[in-house]
């Protein structure tokens, strides 16, 4: 009850003209030295949190101290310096920002978060549980729900940012991570200026499946799992598992309010497979 409740009041806390002096307090304290890993919720931040602080210390990953090793902005303050610039590794799920200086930028194809977003929100605020998923999705996509940017405009304030364009911006797409955890992980952690040991990152990795993450939420003691499969926070973390949930005319839906970001990430449009699917096999002809 206590937990649903406080939900509640954050998810409404984050829709009140309220929302813009709060932002800039949690923004106080920072340095130029310091690393944001930013991302839209539901993007996969926590698997990457845990992937970064076993890669950098060696240390385990646990849902009760992960805000202590990387912490969310606003909560920095006691952090002390974990990177060789001297600066601090910070998660926010703020669009870009001036104070922005050097970021991770963590994307997920839409279709999959507003599929997920979906299924946390309805499980987690009851404000939701009688939401349908056209209901939901087409709040979501219009930034009614989160109290961020929609996702559309979240994405290009990154890619349009001063730190990309002078090359101090790390696009990371969630689908990447996942395909090829490794490679993706050494790129980041060589642009956070690391000399990683290859086995402590495979070690992460390992120690960080979705079952090993799952075994974690499962003792961590902050909040504890109600047992039930929907009041998970880690999932299945499936990529394009919105082509067996999503309507063609859901995806479109998405596509009308989302194409710009859609096409510069290079996720493909709805119409589009089937196209490519149809050059690729004339190809092989």
């Amino acid at each position: 009850m206590e937990i649903y409740g406080l939900k509640r009041l954050r998810f409404r806390a984050a829709r009140t003209k309220w929302r813009t002096p709060l932002i800039w307090v949690r923004h106080r304290g920072l340095v130029a030295e310091d690393v944001f890993l930013a991302s839209y919720p539901r993007s996969g931040q926590y698997w990457l949190r845990f992937l970064l602080i076993e890669s950098l210390t060696g240390g385990s990953g646990e849902f009760d101290t992960v805000d202590k090793l990387v912490p969310r902005v606003g909560a920095h303050g006691p952090v002390q310096a974990t990177l060789p610039s001297g600066g601090r590794l910070i998660q926010t799920h703020e669009g870009y920002r001036k104070e922005y200086q050097k970021a991770i930028y963590l994307v997920r194809d839409l279709r999959d978060v507003v599929s997920s977003e979906y299924d946390h929100a309805r499980a987690n605020v009851r404000f939701y549980a009688d939401y349908s998923f056209d209901r939901y999705m087409l709040a979501s996509l219009r930034g009614e729900v989160q109290g961020y940017l929609p996702w559309n405009d979240h994405v290009l304030s990154w890619l349009d940012s001063p730190p990309n364009k002078r090359g101090d911006l790390l696009v990371v797409k969630f689908e990447d991570l996942r395909k090829d955890p490794e490679t993706v992980l050494l790129q980041i952690l060589h642009f956070l200026q690391v000399n990683p040991d290859p086995q402590v990152v495979r070690r992460a990795i390992a120690n960080n499946t979705v079952d090993q993450m799952r075994v974690k939420e499962d003792r961590r003691q902050a909040i504890k799992n109600s047992g039930r499969e929907q009041d998970r926070h880690v999932r299945s973390g499936s990529v394009g598992g919105w082509r067996t949930k999503l309507t063609a005319a859901q995806a479109e839906l998405v596509q009308q309010y989302a194409s710009d970001a859609l096409k510069r990430l290079g996720y493909p449009l709805v119409g589009e497979e089937t196209s490519n699917r149809c050059e690729e096999s004339l190809r092989r002809v």
